[in-house]
């Protein structure tokens, strides 16, 4: 017995060793592609781009696997309804913070990372049920409050979790009571879900078949049929598809851009203009209330017909809020430049109304809207 127990452990031992061995792999790996990248860009070999960099990478296996699961999630709610895979994902992200709060290595943290990747199909999935209302009223009322909730979480969410990060006690980990609050909000939220989420989608209109809706799913996965709108634009005139090909890859752009810099405006006023955590925090707010300002103000006036000239209108003011922030040397520009920036708010909400009156818009954008996520 004694041998067997010697064995055992010699064998923990290993796979211990291997495991470990593997995702210090896995982290040099992923280090060596930044290096690479930083050679190709001529990016400065300083620490401070190596991290933003690094970061970068991490933030965009999320958006990766999102990219995948949001048309597979879709596929698979229109053959078994929406509630139940609505209630699948919000699990997985229910265990994706927890394993987050959980991890003590950078393995289990990509582990969560990746898990939550997957489960973000819930987001894609929200417009899903919106779109399925018969009413157009309620499925504008529906895209609005979509907006709305985005606006309260990008005006609280980063504070909130930066005051807690500051508020650990004496040798705990300063990330463990974010990502438990964010359980916290995962459970209430299946909770939610389970109680008083109806199903929207009558088995009669579902698909016959699952293969079918993967079929159709991978025309939103492939770059080339994506950008031909292969999916949505069958039974189009020719005119009518060339302005939506103009359409997407215009909206597409600007959330390359726009969601680019949202992600390194952390980076660049810590190391600028040495803003803590709650001071970034605090930043959020600030675009988060200008956000909710310029949606329940200056876009409820936008009258219909008049969205194209509102659309390049955001986008001129959202290149000059890119220039004032990427140019700031003081606060004041820094501060105008945000200011301008969250006029950017404009063209998602124009684009989420777009997808409430159009139902055939609501595939595609659900992808693209997953890169600004």
């Amino acid at each position: 017995a004694a041998l067997v127990i010697l064995q055992w452990g010699d064998f923990r031992l290993v796979m211990v060793s291997f495991r470990a061995s593997l995702f210090d792999s896995f982290y040099m790996t992923l280090q060596h592609g930044v290096d690479w990248f930083s050679e190709v860009v001529q990016v400065p070999s300083e620490r401070k781009y190596n991290s933003v960099l690094f970061g970068g990478l991490i933030g965009s296996i999320f958006s990766i696997l999102q990219f995948f699961s949001s048309p597979l999630t879709g596929a698979t709610s229109d053959y078994f309804g929406r509630r139940p895979v609505m209630l699948l994902t919000v699990i997985g992200m229910i265990a994706s913070y927890s394993l987050w709060a959980i991890s003590r290595s950078f393995e289990l943290f990509i582990f969560s990372r990746i898990l939550g990747g997957i489960s973000k199909g819930n987001v894609s999935l929200s417009t899903a049920v919106i779109a399925d209302l018969q009413s157009p009223k309620a499925r504008s009322k529906g895209m609005a409050m979509i907006g709305v909730a985005f606006s309260l979480g990008f005006t609280f969410g980063p504070m909130l979790g930066a005051y807690l990060s500051m508020e650990k006690e004496k040798g705990e980990i300063f990330y463990v009571r974010s990502a438990m609050f964010a359980v916290m909000f995962a459970v209430i939220d299946l909770a939610f879900v389970f109680m008083l989420l109806p199903e929207t989608l009558p088995k009669e209109k579902r698909v016959s078949s699952i293969m079918s809706g993967f079929q159709s799913a991978a025309g939103l996965i492939s770059p080339r049929a994506l950008f031909q709108f292969s999916a949505v634009s069958q039974n189009m005139e020719t005119s009518s598809k060339e302005n939506l090909k103009i359409l997407g890859l215009v909206y597409f752009l600007y959330l390359f851009l726009f969601s680019g810099l949202e992600y390194t405006l952390s980076f660049l006023v810590h190391q600028h203009f040495q803003f803590s955590s709650l001071e970034q925090g605090k930043m959020f707010f600030f675009i988060g209330i200008t956000m909710a300002v310029i949606q329940g103000g200056y876009t409820r006036q936008i009258e219909p017909g008049n969205e194209v000239k509102t659309v390049k209108r955001a986008i001129m003011v959202s290149a000059l809020g890119f220039l004032f922030v990427g140019w700031s040397s003081n606060m004041i520009l820094l501060g105008t430049g945000l200011l301008f920036y969250s006029f950017g708010e404009l063209l998602k909400q124009i684009f989420s109304g777009a997808k409430a009156k159009r139902n055939w818009l609501h595939r595609f954008l659900e992808f693209i809207n997953a890169e600004w996520i």
